[in-house]
């Protein structure tokens, strides 16, 4: 019996000597960069222009897409709708004739989006430039639209600013846009007694905003190919930076 415990002993022994340098070595491998799935073999250069260059790109290929004719008009996911709040004066104006006009307004409103997007890119790409180390970290281990949020949070006043004039230009050119603000003024007084809801009379704010959210739809949808589709990673840094998340 003292002889098979001494055996047991010495095989466990020697199982766990010829396991450790294995494990070990899978360690320092890991740690160095080396391992799959580890980022720790890039530098904090090379994350961080990697992210950049993923912004980037992804940021010009939302622009491409929005700013193209009938990116927001025929884009399902970011087609700006007459505002909602106001479907009940859409409804009137189409009983009384003017359903042309109103489709008309629509379109403008799309193409004044259309056309507001195309100022976006030096806009994202000063952000961009501005990335912190901590930001690139963030971003790398965040969630699925952490890029798109941080464009977002650091860009969406000075799209603000550059895309609200683009739209009053736009919307100028449609007669119906003329009359929103009075037939807007006047269903509001009228809602004090129906009790609907009221709609926003500034109709160029309502614009501008559903062009920012149309625009960062696209980032998000850009920011989850590179994240999800090998194929998109279109140059060895963006494989290297996010094959080893």
């Amino acid at each position: 019996m003292k002889l098979l415990s001494f055996l047991v002993v010495l095989t466990t022994a020697t199982a766990c000597s010829a396991q450790f340098p294995k494990n070990l070595q899978d360690a320092a491998k890991t740690i160095s960069g080396g391992g799959s799935g580890s980022s720790m073999g890039l530098s904090n250069d090379e994350v961080i222009n990697g992210l950049k260059e993923a912004l980037t790109k992804g940021a010009e290929q939302s622009v491409t897409k929005g700013s193209a004719l009938d990116g927001f008009w025929k884009n399902d996911r970011i087609r700006i709708p007459f505002p909602a709040e106001a479907e009940k004066m859409k409804s009137t104006l189409t009983t009384i004739g003017m359903g042309p006009q109103v489709q008309e307004f629509e379109l403008t409103m799309n193409r004044a989006a259309e056309e507001a997007v195309k100022e976006a890119v030096p806009v994202f790409v000063d952000a961009i430039k501005g990335m912190s180390i901590g930001d690139g970290f963030a971003i790398l281990k965040g969630g699925d639209n952490a890029a798109t949020n941080y464009l977002r949070d650091k860009t969406t006043p000075v799209l603000t600013g550059k895309f609200k004039p683009i739209v009053e230009r736009a919307t100028e050119k449609v007669a119906l846009t003329n009359y929103w603000t009075p037939l807007a003024s006047g269903y509001n007084k009228a809602s004090t007694f129906t009790g609907s809801k009221a709609v926003d009379p500034d109709l160029n704010a309502y614009v501008t905003q559903r062009s920012i959210e149309g625009l960062f739809t696209l980032i998000a949808d850009e920011e989850a190919k590179i994240r999800k589709d090998p194929a998109a990673r279109t140059s060895d840094l963006l494989m290297r930076v996010f094959g080893s998340k």
